[in-house]
């Protein structure tokens, strides 16, 4: 016999069970974190045990909510399969399936495309957004785009972009009542922070770069956070505060005199972005066309960013 069992709060369940976080599981199943934790509960009440240990930074599996994870992940990726066959819907050669995060696809990527479809009018991309690796290796993706320490057992990796940070502003901040010219200067400013980013020991936060530049910050004067990068970097463009500036988000605005670094301290990032695909598709023709072009596409931006720094060198 089978249990009539609640299908939304398991896949809810598998998903911060393997990402040690609810809110990214929720970013995944694009719910918010209150359905997920209330999915988690749910599910907790009806099995009469505890599931996951929710902790500050990350929450979890019990030893019976790991068993049931593997349970989940190993059962639902044989029904995807299955599905998959069933439908017959295999991608047409001409088209080129992309998995990255919302606010690189935002930011980075779709500002791009179009010099793409320039050069290879032949093929077609279409992008989902996904923070996880379960969409390529359920070739639902060709290649993803994945933030983090560049640890991705069982797929082909190459670097994408190296990451660097320093604090960045709109220029109106500079000026103004409460000028914004040192470090101590950022107890009259808003803070603002990317809660994103991967469960990993550092994270490209405030504090990271303060103690990597040898700074110590100043109590700011309040904090606004968002979950998203392109939310972040928006706000800061709008003069709402400072953000923390990672600098494949920021580079073209820096460029573009949009946004500002107001110190001169940057300290490399611990994390990057890398190209994420199945160590099948290494050789094939689409992929290795949009890993040449997409990585073509990161030096532009890169010397164009050097150039820029060049130019206001020299003023």
């Amino acid at each position: 016999m089978i249990l009539n069992l609640p299908f939304a709060a398991l896949r809810a369940f598998e998903a911060v069970a393997r990402h040690g976080s609810f809110s990214e599981a929720a970013d995944e199943l694009g719910v918010g974190q209150s359905a997920v934790s209330q999915h988690v509960k749910s599910l907790e009440e009806w099995l009469g045990h505890d599931l996951i240990t929710r902790g500050a930074r990350r929450s979890l599996p019990t030893r019976d909510g790991a068993r049931l994870a593997l349970s989940i992940a190993d059962g639902l990726g044989q029904i995807s399969e299955v599905c998959e066959d069933i439908r017959d819907k295999r991608r047409d050669d001409t088209t080129i399936v992309i998995s990255c995060h919302p606010g690189f696809a935002f930011i980075w990527l779709f500002p791009r495309l179009l010099n793409f479809d320039r050069a290879h009018p032949e093929f077609a991309i279409s992008i989902t957004t996904d923070t996880g690796l379960r969409g390529v290796a359920r070739a639902e993706a060709d290649i993803a785009i994945r933030y983090g320490t560049g640890d991705f057992p069982g797929y082909a990796v190459k670097p994408l972009m190296r990451e660097t940070l320093s604090p960045v502003c709109a220029p109106s901040l500079l000026k103004g009542p409460k000028p914004l010219r040192r470090i101590v200067d950022l107890a009259y400013h808003t803070q603002i922070r990317d809660e994103f980013g991967p469960t990993t020991t550092d994270l490209p936060t405030w504090e990271y770069w303060a103690r990597e530049a040898g700074q110590t910050l100043p109590t700011p004067a309040r904090i606004r956070s968002f979950g998203q990068s392109n939310m972040v970097v928006q706000a800061t463009l709008q003069g709402d505060g400072i953000a923390m500036g990672r600098s494949p988000l920021v580079m073209d605005a820096l460029r573009d005199g949009q946004l500002v670094q107001p110190f001169p301290h940057s300290v490399p990032s611990p994390l990057n972005y890398w190209l994420v695909y199945p160590e099948d598709q290494r050789r094939a023709k689409k992929i290795a066309l949009f890993l040449d072009w997409i990585a073509a596409e990161a030096q532009v931006q890169y010397r164009q960013h050097l150039d820029a720094k060049s130019d206001i060198q020299n003023d």
